[in-house]
């Protein structure tokens, strides 16, 4: 009885593509073109009120006049193939590959039993998972290689070629691009040119290359699994003499003959089977002996699992004797890795299907872990009651090992260990893809080196690659977890940035960049800078697809050497990034204005230093748009200033504070002054000391409760007039409070003369207590000085209990800052101090 069964005898279901690609009668051929290439699929069905009518694949590209780009306009019913081919789900894979063969078809629609779409399956999918390996070990190239290849001059154009592989029943030509090179362009190339480049374009500009070859002596099994890993589906075979291109080879090729050596494998089995039952003895005899010489490992259990065999390779990959793990479980091999879960869904599967196959890590009895492909096979009797389980097994660490060293050898450079051009564009694809569905926006930055090959010509090559090595450590620690940056070659990088929220990210992060290049490096004991130009394109704001954004970073690069070097360049600075921001928040801020949406205040307090008392708070102003989220009181206040809304906006939330006033008061609370930040245009606007009496009258307020916050900046220039306008708010019973003091100019020739009644120590001066003794002479200085001018004394910033703590040997009489609260929102601050 076999212990396994062929991939062959697999119902189609197990083996087929269930994502359909669909699309209706009249849709356009280019867009369902487009369609195919996004989505990497080589047919798409045609769908009519849920019913399909035709189907249409790469190879019926070739039937399109790629000369008259207006017939690229016409439905795809006019080109489809119909009527559809189909088989049922319980189809199996051997009856597919013989349709294949016999009706000359790549694709069949897979349906149910109502006649529903259910999957495709293709000529590729057979190719990769019929299990045809010993087949395919067995046979070399030239046994099917396609013999003459179309092989075509570079300057022939796409609307010549079509026509001549569909003449010649091609689905790929070799192109002729130079002397010394060739191309190759398949079907599923066609389609991606459909929407992109007209029938006039050379074919050496669209052949893709490299190349890649095999020689006639090499075997399928090689050629499959050069396909599968380089997601090809042809390769061209040259010659080991004169190296001339005699032949290709694909999916199709490697189909061919497959059918008839399986029934070939069929008879020999019967015949096997026939010599079995005339020689019974001597079959067993061979066949332990064959069990006893395999490479794999053979454990057979009886049906509650109790291990009843084992054979030498057994032992040998395991370091468990026979007599060591007869009646014991196989779990003694298990690694840990794998929870119930996994285990689980292998008995299930096992008992569905008869057997299971995969990958597993299992322990050897040193406690070394190996990874081993594994197939379990239920035995049964005559009444289908399991009596045995079998498994087969290999060790693959090996071969996982130097899979992995190919793939990051395929994928990394080999100097800096970062991701090269091949997988770059694979990440800035998903990339673009996942931008695409967040609306998001991502950038693309091109870097090159300035003067780099001063340092190579004038220390060596070493030194060079020293510089590089230490170069793209310094960019890599200067960027994001999720970003990506890759070598294309010499002295060139990309760097990709996916996921921004704010466009001005990337000019920080390019400055970053351009800084920790131009660090020094110290190479051979001498110090060197080198500098570096650096060119940005945006998705969507420059290109929608890869090549252009980074043909587009690369152009920008280049005007940043010609401007200089060692700065940075967008694309486009009509499309600025920041402008077309700065335009929306202005557009989105009036808006906000006009309907005060979005616009709210938040209160901190002020207590006291040495009993906590609440004595005051400070009104401070928030902003959520819907689009741009909670925007920063330090970007929208400037905006407000620049724009000329500060006023609206300072009079809109002036009147937010009178209103909330009145309403704690109405409620019965007694809320204590609050303090508002004035700008320099509020300041000095001739209506001010107008509006803030109609506040008062309007709502109704005691005296005192409006105090104002302003910075010395405001009073350098106009000191006496200042003076007049500070006057007229102390007379209307305000407090008047000087903020940030100490980080400006701190002028004390006119301080004693300004009404004035509190200032407000800057933040910096407070994180830097216990660190720097100059701040603290200064804090000192201050605060006597305060004491001197009879002025309250504020310590801003205060966010730790050690900070209060060194504060209190100083003249300070109120504190501020998140050790005490943050800010709060109305409600809940009335709750939290004054209820």
């Amino acid at each position: 009885m076999p212990l396994h069964s062929t991939a062959a005898d697999l119902p189609v279901e197990r083996i087929m593509h269930r994502g359909l690609l669909t699309c209706s009668p009249d849709t356009p051929i280019f867009e369902a073109a487009q369609r195919m290439t996004s989505r990497r699929c080589s047919s798409m069905l045609i769908m009519e009120n849920e019913t399909a009518i035709g189907i249409w694949t790469e190879h019926d590209s070739l039937r399109l006049d790629f000369n008259d780009p207006t017939s690229l306009q016409r439905p795809i019913s006019e080109v489809m193939s119909h009527p559809v081919r189909s088989v049922t789900l319980s189809a199996r894979a051997s009856e597919v590959m013989q349709r294949f063969n016999d009706e000359g078809l790549r694709h069949l629609l897979v349906t149910d039993n109502l006649g529903r779409p259910q999957g495709i399956v293709s000529q590729t999918d057979i190719a990769l998972k019929q299990g045809l390996e010993l087949y395919l070990s067995l046979r070399t190239i030239d046994q099917v290689m396609d013999k003459a290849p179309l092989v075509l001059a570079g300057s022939l154009t796409l609307g010549q070629t079509a026509p001549l592989m569909l003449a010649h029943h091609q689905d790929a030509v070799v192109v002729v691009c130079s002397e010394q090179e060739y191309g190759i362009i398949t079907e599923r190339d066609m389609v991606r040119f459909v929407a992109h480049h007209p029938g006039n374009t050379p074919l050496s500009k669209l052949a893709s290359r490299p190349l890649l070859t095999i020689t006639p002596q090499d075997s399928l099994l090689r050629a499959r699994d050069l396909l599968i890993d380089n997601q090809l589906r042809h390769l061209a075979v040259k010659d080991s003499d004169n190296h001339a291109i005699i032949g290709l080879l694909g999916f199709r090729n490697i189909l061919e003959g497959a059918d008839q050596h399986r029934m070939q494998e069929l008879r020999h089995a019967m015949q096997l089977r026939d010599q079995a039952l005339q020689h019974p003895h001597l079959n067993l005899q061979l066949a332990e002996r064959v069990i006893a010489a395999s490479l794999e490992g053979v454990i057979i259990t009886d049906a509650h699992g109790r291990i009843e065999f084992v054979n030498p390779a057994f032992t040998h990959t395991t370091g468990y004797s026979a007599e060591e793990v007869m009646g014991k479980s196989p779990a003694i091999l298990s690694s840990g890795r794998h929870d119930a879960d996994f285990y689980n869904r292998m008995w299930q599967t096992l008992s569905q299907d008869g057997y299971w196959r995969g990958e597993i890590w299992n322990r050897r009895k040193t406690g070394q872990l190996y990874l081993e492909l594994l197939t379990i096979t239920s035995i049964s009797d005559e009444t289908d009651k399991v009596t045995h389980y079998a498994a087969l097994f290999a060790d693959i660490t090996h071969i996982r090992e130097n899979e992995d060293q190919i793939r990051k050898l395929a994928y990394y450079d080999a100097l800096t260990q970062l991701p090269n051009r091949r997988l770059l564009e694979d990440r800035l694809d998903h990339a673009l893809r996942h931008a695409h569905r967040q609306q998001q926006r991502l950038a693309v930055l091109f870097i090159d080196l300035d003067h780099f090959k001063q340092v190579n010509d004038s220390l060596g090559h070493a030194a060079g690659d020293e510089l590089l090595l230490e170069v793209s450590k310094r960019m890599a620690a200067r960027l994001r977890e999720d970003d990506t940056l890759a070598r294309l070659g010499g002295d060139e990088f990309i760097v990709l940035l996916p996921d921004l929220t704010d466009a001005n990210e990337v000019t920080i992060i390019a400055r970053r960049l351009l800084e920790a290049v131009g660090e020094p490096v110290l190479l051979n004991n001498q110090q060197f800078r080198v500098g570096c130009s650096v060119g940005i394109s945006l998705y969507p704001d420059d290109a929608s697809n890869a090549q252009q954004l980074l043909q587009h970073a690369d152009a920008a690069m280049y005007r940043a050497k010609q401007e200089g070097r060692n700065t940075y360049r967008l694309f486009s600075t009509a499309l600025d990034v920041r402008e077309h921001r700065w335009l929306a928040m202005e557009t989105a801020l009036r808006n906000a204005l006009d309907t005060g949406l979005g616009l709210s205040l938040h209160y901190q307090p002020l207590v006291a230093q040495d009993s906590g008392r609440l004595v005051s708070m400070e009104a401070l102003a928030r902003w959520t748009d819907t689009t741009f989220g909670q925007v920063s009181p330090g970007d929208f206040i400037p905006l407000a200033e620049r724009t000329g809304l500060i006023q609206p906006l300072s009079k809109l939330l002036m009147r937010t504070v009178a209103a909330q006033l009145r309403c704690w008061l109405d409620s019965g609370l007694t809320p204590v002054p609050v303090a508002v930040n004035l700008s320099a245009q509020q300041f000095w606007h001739q209506d001010l000391i107008a509006d803030i009496q109609a506040l008062y009258q309007e709502y109704r307020l005691p005296a005192g409760l409006l105090s104002f916050e302003l910075t010395e900046s405001i009073l350098l220039d106009k000191q006496q007039q200042a003076i007049t306008i500070l006057n007229a708010l102390r007379q209307l019973g305000c407090q008047i409070a000087m903020d940030d003091f100490g980080t400006g100019y701190s002028s004390l020739s006119y301080l004693h003369q300004l009404p004035i009644t509190t200032l407000k120590i800057d933040q910096s001066f407070v994180q830097q207590l216990g660190e720097n003794l100059g701040s603290e002479t200064i804090l000192a200085a201050i605060t006597g000085m305060a004491q001197g001018l009879k002025l309250t004394v504020v310590a801003e910033g205060v966010e730790t209990q050690a900070q209060r703590e060194a504060l209190a040997k100083y003249h300070v009489d109120l504190i501020q800052g998140y050790l005490i609260s943050r800010p709060l929102p109305a409600n809940e601050f009335s709750a939290r101090y004054l209820a």
